[in-house]
């Protein structure tokens, strides 16, 4: 539908208006029954115009509203998608993806750790304390790196510590101190129980793909898991 068809009445009266405006030597009732149909059809136009722009204003603050909303929705499915549910580190497919980056822009340790005998903390005191437990070691390897390391879930009590350009030897400065610690101080989620971690570390060259740095730290723990649990190994061939 044109413009002109939504209009056809004010045309019309328009149109009679300039015509009147046209005529000459007509009576004054004529002019003015004419001004005051056109002021009338005016006053209903401005109405029409101050509620269509309040609707528009109306309409554009919705619209920012939900604009918001969607930023704020797209927010959260990015950070769902990136960090456990539980710890709120990075989750596994987000962990890989870092320390790849991380691995194309230069060298870097990793450290894997595991929590000893954790099945046994569930099967005794129930899966809520297990992820207390979990979460309480996740809070104290925070503490313990100072905003050093990235740190990320890759399975149920199994995490990394992804340590970019540093060398094998400071990681292992690094393990130390979270091992003695978690010796040194019970977790507050199971205070009548020490919980001991096992670490593997690893290093690797720039371009070296991440499953390679992975599978070495992951020897390395298996190595500490062998060697009787709650101590740390490195892996002496450097992932190159």
């Amino acid at each position: 539908m044109s413009s002109s068809e939504l209009f056809i009445k004010e045309h019309d009266i328009l149109n009679q208006a300039l015509l009147a405006g046209q005529s000459e030597a007509m009576p004054g009732e004529y002019y003015r029954r004419h001004l005051l149909i056109l002021s009338e059809s005016y006053r209903r136009l401005v109405r029409e115009s101050e509620r269509m722009i309040a609707r528009s204003d109306r309409a554009e603050r919705e619209m920012s509203r939900l604009n918001a909303q969607l930023h704020q929705l797209a927010k959260t499915l990015e950070y769902k998608a990136s960090y456990d549910a539980l710890t709120q580190v990075f989750n596994r497919g987000a962990i890989i993806d870092r320390i790849s980056q991380a691995l194309e822009n230069g060298p870097a340790s990793l450290i894997v750790l595991d929590i000893d005998h954790f099945k046994q903390v569930n099967d005794t005191y129930g899966h809520p304390k297990g992820d207390a437990v979990i979460c309480g070691l996740i809070e104290r390897l925070r503490c313990c790196l100072q905003g050093m390391g990235i740190i990320g879930r890759v399975g149920g009590e199994e995490f990394t510590v992804l340590l970019e350009n540093m060398d094998i030897d400071q990681a292992l400065v690094i393990a130390t101190r979270l091992h003695a610690d978690l010796n040194a101080r019970v977790l507050a989620a199971l205070p009548q129980q020490k919980v001991t971690v096992s670490f593997g570390i690893s290093w690797a060259a720039p371009q070296t793909r991440f499953d390679d740095l992975y599978a070495s730290a992951d020897a390395a723990l298996y190595q500490a898991k062998l060697q009787g649990r709650n101590c740390i190994c490195t892996n002496p061939s450097r992932v190159a």
